[in-house]
């Protein structure tokens, strides 16, 4: 059995559509390879943690010789890792997500891109990240797109009606007889959220409603009100390398004057699932930000597995993660008409959009589960390892 390193700084306990594919994909290699793994736990100081990386993977390396090839996360942990291309012949795999191939620095782009295209290949989560890659030199032979799973077991857990009552108790949202539009994740410019709430919610009746999830801070920090002070590129940069919530205030104020939308926040897990299955169709009116890509697509899959059909922009890795007519409608980005006319439509028929909605669930679980995604990486790092 072949030997392997991998090195990854999203990894559980942390939550988020990373880390959870870093650990799937390290649960299903860890049944072909013998896995070491060298992963940043949360509690740890992550600037340390980095600090000590090298020592780290020379220790792992260093007593455990027969490693064939080693695999890194993300851009970031390539970049980190850099000096490995020197100081080992061990051919080194990076996973590529989006905003670690497109962050808009001229230092990152002119500087850094053409050494991290120099390691033995490039791992792609979406056609759109690769043709990323391609355009700025990758080889074409050595970078591949393997897209991510999903869990398939998010499906089998019963719809709970009492998700009504507690969304009645716990938020004030009283749901019944309204049609449900969700969206999920964090207000970023390009999810789309505030051109949603300006351009297309005014068009709809008060019996349709939108419930938006996800982590929204509604004060400011020191350090991001000093941004503001600073030159909008600079301001920018900073906001895509921290994945700072950027479209928050518009969406703040979009929600005092919309009496149909509700902001719940972040959710337990087993709330987010149930408030899927309640509704009756999932968002995503990504806009495109000049930078900033939407590298694949995950919350669209996990709402198709509770079996809501999907609305989505056909733009970017989106278009990776929706098929369109399969499991959800691609729309054109920032056409409010296509949209409002779109939801109209499906609302209008719910014994059509119940048997889409089905079709797209198990179109989804057929395409994308964790086992497919595994074998691929598979498939890659056999043949680099082979040479």
């Amino acid at each position: 059995m072949n030997e392997i390193l991998c090195v990854t700084h999203k990894y559980p306990p942390m939550i988020g559509g990373m880390e959870q594919q870093s650990f799937e994909l390290i649960k299903g290699l860890s049944n072909h390879y013998k896995t070491h793994v060298i992963a940043y736990k949360n509690g740890e100081n992550k600037v340390l943690w980095f600090g000590s990386l090298k020592s780290r993977i020379q220790a792992v390396l260093k007593e455990n010789p027969n490693i064939k090839l080693i695999h890194l996360n993300d851009g970031s942990m390539g970049i980190a890792c850099l000096w490995l291309r020197k100081q080992t012949n061990i051919p080194v795999i990076v996973t590529y997500h989006g905003l670690d191939i497109t962050f808009p620095l001229d230092f990152f782009q002119q500087k850094l891109i053409p050494k991290l295209s120099e390691f033995a290949g490039a791992i792609c989560v979406s056609q759109s990240t690769r043709n990323e890659c391609l355009q700025r030199g990758f080889d074409k032979e050595k970078t591949f797109t393997v897209k991510n799973g999903v869990d398939s077991n998010i499906a089998d857990i019963p719809f709970d009606r009492g998700i009504i009552e507690k969304l009645r108790h716990n938020f004030e949202v009283d749901v019944t007889g309204k049609h449900i539009l969700v969206t999920l994740g964090r207000p970023v410019k390009r999810k789309g959220f505030s051109w949603f709430l300006k351009n297309v919610m005014p068009s709809f009746n008060p019996d349709i409603c939108l419930l938006m999830i996800g982590p929204m801070k509604t004060e400011k920090t020191f350090f991001e009100k000093a941004l503001q002070a600073m030159p909008d590129k600079f301001n920018n940069n900073v906001q895509l390398m921290l994945g700072s919530p950027s479209d928050t205030q518009d969406v703040e104020e979009q929600l005092k004057k919309q009496d149909n939308v509700f902001h719940l926040g972040s959710l337990q897990y087993e709330d987010l699932l149930q408030v899927l299955s309640l509704a009756d169709l999932f968002i995503m009116p990504n806009i495109h930000v000049p930078g900033d890509i939407e590298g694949f697509g995950l919350v669209a899959l996990e709402a198709s597995m509770r079996g809501t059909f999907v609305l989505a922009s056909g733009i970017e890795g989106i278009t990776d993660a929706v098929v369109d007519r399969q499991n959800g409608y691609l729309l054109p980005s920032e056409n409010a008409d296509a949209w409002i006319d779109t939801v109209h439509e499906l609302l209008s028929d719910k014994e059509k959009l119940k048997i889409l909605s089905e079709k797209g669930k198990e179109f989804t679980r057929r395409n994308y589960s964790w086992d497919i995604m595994v074998n691929e990486y598979k498939t890659i790092f056999d043949r680099i390892i082979d040479g």
